[in-house]
């Protein structure tokens, strides 16, 4: 399975943070909001990844992570000129999917304590999480034995209190689907839509996250001081660093001892560099 963390749009909602500088980018307390989903889909057994950005900040992505080889990975990045929807990074990435399955992620999205999924050969799974707002998000409909009845984008009156977080697996058929699908009302290929594609031939499975897990969505001014906190409240009470993507890539046997201790010699001193030298 390869992945797509999708880190363009005009961070609108944050501005004028985002004048000068794209929303992944910007701190969730100790590190990028993008080291965030990174993580999260390396520790789904992920190693080859795809980042979509602007053109305008995908050299400073690559200042950041270069090909990925230091950390055991393999990163190339594409270009999405306007933020036409989600379901649009599977035509970006076509060529980087090619005829593999694939898992895209929202860069803004946070997620702690996920539970681990199966790899899939064919269909897709969404995830649920309980909300109390459902209107303000995609909300999904689910049987007591988890089926998928119905999936709203946005409903004024939503049918759950399940919200569908911004992580998403597909199988290969997703380009196939991306692509025939028409911009909605405000011009975007909706990632609704494309999951209908599936639901409609019953091979859209849901999964509930438990109670415990964390997702966050740092999208706004509120909800990243919120994430910021949350992160700087787990790090500071358990002694353990949420996202650390060189940690988890030591631990998964991605990069040997002697690069684990590169990238330590080549961290500037700080905290972060504090906390991976008693990694070693």
């Amino acid at each position: 399975m390869k992945g797509i963390i999708l880190a363009g749009g005009t961070g609108s909602r944050l501005y004028p943070l985002t004048s000068t500088i794209n929303k992944q980018l910007l701190p969730v307390y100790d590190k990028p909001m993008i080291y965030y989903p990174l993580y999260t889909l390396i520790t789904c057994g992920i190693t080859e990844f795809c980042i979509i950005s602007s053109p305008e900040y995908l050299p400073s992505y690559e200042k950041l992570f270069g090909d990925g080889s230091q950390l055991g990975l393999k990163i190339t990045y594409k270009v999405q000129y306007k933020p036409r929807g989600i379901a649009e990074s599977f035509i970006i990435a076509e060529d980087f999917i090619k005829d593999d399955t694939v898992a895209l992620i929202l860069g803004d999205n946070i997620f702690h304590g996920m539970p681990r999924v199966k790899p899939l050969l064919e269909g897709a799974i969404i995830f649920a999480y309980e909300v109390n707002d459902p209107s303000s998000y995609g909300v999904v409909e689910i049987d007591e034995n988890n089926n998928v009845l119905s999936i709203e984008e946005k409903p004024k009156e939503p049918k759950s209190k399940f919200a569908v977080p911004g992580l998403y697996f597909y199988d290969n058929k997703v380009v196939e689907y991306a692509k025939t699908l028409k911009p909605s009302l405000r011009g975007e290929l909706e990632i609704t839509d494309l999951n209908l594609k599936y639901l409609d031939k019953k091979q859209l499975t849901a999964v509930k996250f438990a109670r415990g897990t964390a997702w966050l969505d740092a999208g706004s001014a509120e909800t990243l001081f919120q994430s910021s906190a949350y992160v700087q409240s787990i790090q500071s009470r358990q002694g353990i660093k949420i996202g650390c993507i060189e940690e988890e890539c030591f631990k998964r046997k991605l990069i040997n001892k002697a690069q684990f201790q590169s990238l330590v010699d080549k961290a500037p001193v700080s905290e972060y560099k504090q906390y991976l030298l008693k990694l070693l």
